[in-house]
């Protein structure tokens, strides 16, 4: 990969360790959906994900970016590491983690991948935080 190849990567992984910062710090992580859902994207090598945000300007900004009457909206930490990730790796999803730029580019993992930097971050199931363990409002319903 050239020089824009590595500016990317380096970008890329910057966007990935800033998610889990921002996930920690506010508990929450954000998508973009309409009424029918979110939307996924599949990539060259043929796998799909299922991108989300880890602050709310972010998601609006991709909101923006795809159009198609879509709006960012949140789930809690918790909610997404219970819920969601399982239905994701059941689904053969991965999960696009803070995609940026005008094209939404960046890195894709899997659901496990995911639960293990969140595991080592400290949020694994029956250990988080109490103030993770609280009702987060109607989105997480």
């Amino acid at each position: 990969m050239g020089t824009l190849g590595s500016a990317v990567m380096t970008q890329s992984g910057a966007q990935a360790a800033e998610f889990f910062r921002d996930a920690r710090r506010n508990h929450r992580v954000w998508l973009v959906r309409d009424d029918n859902g979110s939307p996924t994207s599949l990539s060259e090598d043929g796998t799909r994900s299922l991108p989300f945000w880890s602050t709310s300007a972010r998601a609006e900004r991709a909101a923006k970016i795809w159009g198609h009457g879509l709006r960012a909206d949140s789930l809690s930490l918790e909610s997404w590491r219970d819920r969601v990730l399982p239905e994701a790796a059941r689904d053969g999803l991965m999960i696009g983690i803070n995609w940026s730029g005008p094209r939404l580019v960046g890195w894709s993992f899997t659901p496990a991948e995911v639960l293990n930097r969140l595991a080592a971050d400290g949020f694994v199931r029956g250990t988080m935080p109490e103030a993770l363990t609280l009702d987060l409002g109607a989105a997480d319903a």
